[in-house]
């Protein structure tokens, strides 16, 4: 007669013997890989590129005096890496005095486009598959 309650010390004696924790079943572990030690990041891209602050147009990498788009002066306080609002005349360098014209365009010796990093969040065009029927097909492809 099998024991109706499975919890220990009700009828030990009809107890079914249960597996010990050296015992192995037939099917085989799952293959745990990256166990130990540190796990490969699988992260996006980034790139480095500099927008204008204005308008937030991407810049062309040598950029001009002026963004393409809006005509903001690109060599200006708002444009550069150093501006911080929160800090001493709005700049992160030792100036003497300060520039009151954010926006406007000067000749600080300290100046240098603000460079950020994006993740690339598009797919290259070569990558990018030619009809609907090859798009839906590499959704399933092994």
């Amino acid at each position: 007669m099998a024991a109706k309650y499975r919890q220990h010390g009700y009828q030990d004696r009809d107890a079914e013997p249960r597996r010990g924790a050296g015992e192995k079943s037939g099917a085989p572990p799952p293959n745990k890989d990256n166990t130990f030690g540190p796990r490969p990041v699988n992260l996006p891209g980034t790139r480095a590129v500099s927008r204008c602050t204005q308008c937030g147009t991407l810049l062309p990498t040598p950029a001009g005096d002026k963004c393409l788009k809006c005509g903001f002066e690109l060599h200006s306080c708002k444009q550069c890496a150093y501006f911080d609002p929160g800090s001493r005349f709005e700049c992160m360098q030792p100036i003497t005095e300060r520039i009151r014209r954010k926006d406007a365009r000067n000749e600080c010796a300290f100046y240098e486009i603000r460079v950020t990093r994006e993740k690339e969040t598009s797919t290259p065009a070569s990558l990018r598959p030619n009809d609907a029927r090859q798009a839906f097909e590499n959704l399933f492809k092994k």
